[in-house]
């Protein structure tokens, strides 16, 4: 049994500790009780028994030490009295020191053992803190050039057999359609009108070529006279030959000044024969009576008509695309196309095309030819080899750049049933864009659904929108350009040409004369007479391979870690390792901060309650006297409980 609880009667004179009382301190009081209060009245204290070492037993005590009711922290057996799990240095002065001794990085060392020599030291911890500004600075300019996301071209050389392109061959012969003929014609003598007030020039119009008119219902057009062919003074002051195009009301007029009276004269009539072609059926494209291809060979096999796809061009004329579907079927070793050619200019408007020969454009397959853009003529009389060397291309995705791909969809419509290119992406979309702005669509690019060309018999003052239209176009002005990106894969063909004089003077006759008897045996149109301008062409590939152009990071990943490990072990010579260790060092150094803040808390909640006296009995918790040697569960008056994880740190102290 323990000692009972030992009240006094009175309490002496002067409170003095007697032998066997135990005195708690501010400096000695466990954590997770307040500071010590002033002592009692002897009578309001409590012997505290003391225990033998060791054992739990009471073995004496005396009055004299009020104790707290909460239970003392449990005693740690001998073996975990040594290294905890997790150990703080004791300030942060300890903790950079161990850092600098320990560490890998060079030059921290010396700021320790240089700290007899302040000179040393600092001259030490001046060059460490310039080392981490110079290599923080270039680490700032990697991650500026690496957030550019560049790009470097890497070319390799692949063997693989490729697929023959297309071609596509052009007569350059816009031809008279028959419903339109009577409108060319007025056309006609209005231009021989206007060249003859600019240059007192005549020309004929040869009508015996232009054919006897074919009956039929003609659209309803009216020549707009006003639009004539006249000399402008631009702003520059130049004499210049153009015309005007003005709007509905009159006030804004487009002038179209060229310093070329050939060029405007061109462009003048153009304009004027779109006008008419905009009135006439979408159907209205009648076959070309001529002759345009005697002779066709792929690979050593005869290719007939039935291999070509055909269409019309408003500039030039009939074209015949080689079929790439046939040539894929046959995919030969030489890769190689002779074909003989015509050049006929018969139904002629010489005005529209002052150009005899061919247009040839070589192209992927299921691409559109923009025969505008691209391609190159063929002289008559000549023959044409043509060596192809291709190029693929392939470009990076977001974030390097913007391209679109097989799988992804762009924000236009395209009106071509054909394989993406940025050019008929460009041109859908200038064409919706006009469509919107001047309520009909451009003669030479195909229609949106519902919309029909423009002409100025149903729409007036359509060439001025679209020449400001254009003009936006030309200065990307317009958002066709950031709408429509490059394809992220696509081949382009290198070409290089050399030409001779086909048929020769020597054989000019038999040639002739042999082709014009061939073509009355294969399923082509018969010749009305054999003597027309001729010309060859022969098309190959240069090589039996091809070259593949790849964009490539300036910067990936490893590279990015490769370059800072480099700058990294050139300004402190350490490793990844180290870094380890620098984090480390910032984590011990926040759970050094926590902990000193928690112990400042501490202190500042259990100041106030120091200076208090204990309450009287009468004002003390119900729980009854607690005898020596025992505890109470609740806590005594006074007393803080701090977080868990306050006292694991400052368990983790010792």
């Amino acid at each position: 049994m323990t000692s009972p609880l030992l009240r006094a009667n009175h309490p002496p004179p002067a409170w003095q500790p007697q032998p066997g009382w135990e005195v708690a301190s501010l400096e000695t009081w466990s954590p997770g009780c307040p500071s010590p209060e002033p002592p009692p009245p002897l009578g309001r204290w409590q012997q505290r028994p003391t225990q033998a070492e060791g054992t739990g037993q009471t073995v004496g005590g005396g009055p004299g030490t009020w104790t707290c009711s909460q239970a003392p922290p449990p005693t740690l057996p001998e073996e975990e009295r040594g290294e905890r799990l997790v150990e703080l240095h004791a300030s942060f002065r300890e903790l950079v020191t161990f850092f600098c001794t320990n560490s890998t990085i060079h030059g921290t060392i010396r700021l320790v053992c240089s700290s007899q020599n302040r000179l040393k030291t600092a001259s030490w911890g001046l060059l460490l803190a310039g080392a981490l500004g110079v290599l923080y600075w270039q680490f700032a300019l990697l991650f500026e050039q690496y957030w550019r996301y560049p790009v470097i071209m890497t070319v390799s050389v692949h063997s693989e057999r490729k697929l023959f392109p297309s071609v596509t061959l052009c007569d350059m012969n816009p031809h008279r359609p028959h419903l339109a003929r009577h409108h060319l014609r007025v056309l006609d003598d209005f231009a021989r009108e206007n060249i003859y007030s600019l240059y007192q020039f005549n020309f004929s119009d040869s009508r015996d070529a232009l054919g006897a008119e074919v009956p039929g219902p003609e659209p309803a057009f009216q020549l707009d006279r006003r639009i004539r062919l006249q000399r402008l003074r631009p702003l520059d002051g130049q004499n210049r030959v153009g015309f005007k195009l003005c709007n509905s009301t009159g006030g804004d007029c487009v002038q179209r000044a060229y310093s070329s009276g050939m060029v405007a004269a061109q462009e003048w009539y153009r304009f004027h024969y779109i006008n008419i072609l905009a009135l006439l059926p979408t159907a209205h494209e009648d076959s070309h009576g001529s002759h345009f291809v005697f002779s066709c060979r792929y690979d050593d096999r005869d290719c007939h008509a039935q291999h070509f796809q055909t269409s019309h061009h408003p500039i030039y004329g009939s074209c015949y695309t080689f079929n790439s579907v046939w040539a894929t079927q046959r995919p030969g070793i030489t890769h190689r196309i002779s074909l003989v050619l015509g050049a006929e200019q018969q139904d002629h408007l010489p005005l529209l095309s002052t150009k005899a020969g061919i247009k040839v454009m070589i192209h992927p397959q299921d691409h559109t030819p923009f025969l505008e853009h691209q391609g190159f003529s063929i002289r008559p009389g000549t023959e044409t080899t043509i060596d192809i060397r291709e190029d693929e291309v392939h470009r990076l995705g977001s974030p390097y750049g913007q391209c679109m791909d097989s799988t992804g969809s762009v924000d236009v419509q395209l009106l071509y049933n054909t394989s993406y290119t940025r050019q008929a992406c460009l041109v859908s979309c200038f064409q919706q864009l006009m469509v919107q702005t001047c309520s009909c669509g451009y003669f030479f690019y195909p229609l949106p659904a519902g919309a029909e060309y423009c002409s100025y018999m149903r729409h007036p003052a359509w060439g001025h929108c679209f020449y400001h239209l254009y003009q936006k176009l030309k200065t990307h002005q317009l958002p066709c350009t950031t709408r429509c990106p490059q394809p992220c894969r696509e081949s382009s063909y290198k070409l290089s040409a050399g030409t001779s004089r086909w048929p020769s003077s020597t054989s000019a006759d038999w040639v002739l004369a042999v082709l014009g008897e061939t073509s009355r045996r294969n399923p082509w149109p018969p010749s009305a007479s054999i003597k027309i301008s001729l010309a060859k062409v022969n098309i190959f590939y240069q090589e039996l391979n091809y070259r593949m152009v790849n964009e490539t990071p300036v910067y990936s990943v490893s590279q990015l870690l490769s370059a800072m490990g480099s700058l990294w072990s050139l300004w402190l010579g350490s490793s990844v390792l180290s870094v380890v260790e620098v984090l480390e060092l910032l984590l011990d150094a926040m759970a050094l901060t926590l902990l000193l803040c928690c112990r400042w808390l501490r202190g500042s909640q259990g100041q106030p309650r120091a200076a208090t006296r204990a309450p009287p009995p009468n004002q003390r918790p119900a729980s009854g006297p607690v005898a020596a040697g025992t505890t109470s569960n609740a806590p005594g008056p006074g007393c803080l409980r701090l977080p868990r994880c306050c006292r694991d740190f400052s368990r983790s102290l010792g």
